[in-house]
């Protein structure tokens, strides 16, 4: 059995056929939930102690770890950023066909 390969478009969820503005909102979505993740294991982190330094509840920090991407905004992700002190940035680009 041959095995077909394809270039990545560079944005996963548009490779796997979900339409333009919903694939970019879903990649925005992960890169902002892998920065935070990553920030908790950075400072050595409990749930618990992440969930008062982003101004939430343990629930909600346990759904960002298990990756529960359809329960957040990109909104709410940048304001849990900025509640752990992380400057956000935003950099927008023309789109290439």
């Amino acid at each position: 059995m041959a095995i077909k390969m394809h270039r990545s478009s560079g944005n996963v969820f548009r490779d796997l056929g979900f339409p333009a503005e919903e694939a970019e909102n879903l990649r925005v979505r992960a890169d902002l939930m892998i920065a935070l993740s990553r920030l908790i294991k950075a400072r050595g982190l409990t749930q618990a102690a992440a969930a008062r330094l982003f101004s939430v509840s343990q629930p909600r920090v346990s759904d960002l770890v298990r990756g529960k991407i359809g329960r957040f905004s990109v909104d709410t992700l940048i304001a849990m950023l900025g509640n752990a002190g992380v400057h956000v940035e935003i950099t927008t680009k023309r789109r290439v066909a």
